[in-house]
């Protein structure tokens, strides 16, 4: 059990960690979409920047709940303790990996993170973890697919 010094301390950590995760993202994510923005004409870096980091910021207060609920539950049961590694880990990978110039998703980090803590108290949630897996292996392919298959479409139309 833990003492109340010790639950501050975690507690703490907690935050800390929730906000190094998203400094990450910040540092990691943006860049990536910008990049695709500028590439493709469409924005100047500083305005992208700005655009992208109010999107991220709104979407996050409105659509993340889900996915928090998610990774926080359906994955594996865990404590706070369990907790606490996995964001830290997220953090510090996708730091380096930001650091390093490689592109990550930092969902996918901390995911692989839950799945660790899954295999290591032995309580993974198949089902989500499947889930989670099909989304992954598909999400590319039928992106690719739907994209060539409006390229198609515009090209016949004449546009």
């Amino acid at each position: 059990m833990l003492t109340m010094s010790a639950y501050k301390a975690l507690r703490t950590g907690l935050f800390a960690t929730g906000g190094l995760i998203s400094f990450a993202r910040g540092l990691n994510d943006t860049p990536k979409i910008v990049g695709m923005l500028v590439a493709a004409g469409a924005l100047a870096v500083a305005p992208g920047m700005a655009l992208v980091a109010m999107f991220m910021l709104v979407g996050g207060f409105l659509l993340s709940r889900r996915v928090a609920k998610t990774m926080a539950e359906n994955i594996t049961a865990m404590d706070a303790e369990q907790g606490l590694v996995a964001s830290l880990v997220t953090a510090i990978l996708v730091i380096l990996a930001s650091y390093a110039g490689l592109p990550v998703s930092t969902t996918h980090v901390s995911v692989g993170a839950l799945f660790g803590i899954a295999m290591a108290n032995r309580t993974a949630k198949l089902r989500t973890v499947a889930t989670i897996l099909v989304a992954w292996v598909t999400t590319l392919p039928l992106a690719a697919s739907i994209a060539a298959g409006l390229y198609v479409g515009i090209k016949a139309i004449g546009l």
